[in-house]
């Protein structure tokens, strides 16, 4: 009796999980009435013909994530790197999912590292770092022209590391601090270059002022002396017109005469005093000439009486 029950125990589970399915909101079933396609089942309750009708193959409807392994890749410049990704795919079609490919992920996964094998092979070294948007694009673009039939859509595909060797990182290292190093002497030298632009300007700017300062000084020195000369003659000039008027009043005359006569005196006081030059009259001028005429004879006379005595001397 109990094995029995067991038994239609079992019947009626198969035949209730055979009876209907759920389909969940994430998902697309795929359903087969005696090996054929029959239709895809949307989200929701559905019955099903047991041992007709089967759900063959369940798709995945959301955006799907698929880790692409690490490869090593060979770039233009023939050096190896280390590079893994991810690829974002998403089903549009379940139908052409189910039955135009076998498995679909590991077709996008190939088919995404041979594609990467390509693009890096067509960029060196230092471009694989500055290029990731462009090789991402093509990757997409190739991806998705195959996987068209499959009813798969490429969304993005993302490198998300390039590994190059020990030897090639230590060598980029050296290159960088290398690199490092010039750019510090172009900063180095450029700011040197630039001080000595400044001081050169700083040198030229202070002539310019020192000359200026000079040139106005030499002005304000030109203006002060005409200035001054303008005032010693406009005062000259109101002196003698002074003078002038004052001579043709009565008695203006004689006292020009008068001041003449001082200035005179007192001009000829001077040279008196200053020199070693004797000043006499006229007529006391000709008697001391007359005297000093009579004194050198006598000096002549009294240095030969030899000459003066000798009877021969004189007759000869």
């Amino acid at each position: 009796m109990w094995t029995t029950l067991l038994i239609l125990l079992v019947i009626l589970f198969v035949i209730v999980t055979r009876l209907f399915i759920i389909v969940e909101f994430r998902e697309e079933v795929i359903q087969e009435r005696l090996g054929k396609y029959k239709k895809t089942l949307s989200p929701g309750f559905h019955f099903m013909i047991p041992f007709v009708d089967r759900a063959a193959y369940r798709q995945e409807m959301r955006e799907q994530v698929i880790d692409v392994p690490s490869q090593t890749c060979i770039t233009k410049d023939n050096i190896e790197v280390s590079v893994d990704g991810l690829v974002y795919v998403k089903v549009m079609d379940s139908y052409r999912a189910s039955y135009g490919i076998s498995d679909y992920v590991a077709a996008a996964v190939n088919l995404a590292q041979t594609t990467m094998r390509s693009e890096i092979g067509k960029i060196t070294l230092d471009d694989t770092f500055s290029e990731r948007d462009m090789m991402n694009e093509n990757i997409v673009n190739e991806i998705d022209n195959a996987a068209d039939p499959w009813g798969i859509k490429v969304m993005r595909y993302e490198i998300r590391n390039i590994s190059p060797s020990n030897a090639i990182v230590d060598t980029m290292e050296k290159q960088m601090e290398a690199e490092r190093e010039k750019r510090a002497e172009i900063v180095n030298s450029e700011g040197f270059r630039e001080a000595r632009i400044n001081e050169s300007k700083g040198e030229r700017e202070s002539q310019i002022l020192i000359s200026e300062a000079q040139r106005q000084r030499r002005i304000n020195e030109a203006k002060g002396r005409a200035q001054e000369i303008e005032l010693v003659a406009t005062a000259t000039a109101n002196g003698i017109r002074r003078v002038a008027t004052a001579i043709e009043k009565p008695g203006g005359a004689v006292a020009v005469k008068t001041k003449l006569v001082e200035q005179y005196i007192d001009q000829f006081g001077k040279i008196i005093k200053n020199t070693n030059v004797s000043v006499l009259p006229t007529e006391t001028a000709n008697l001391k000439t007359f005297f000093e005429g009579v004194g050198t004879l006598k000096k002549h006379t009294q240095v030969n009486p030899s000459a003066n005595s000798n009877p021969q001397n004189l007759s000869s």
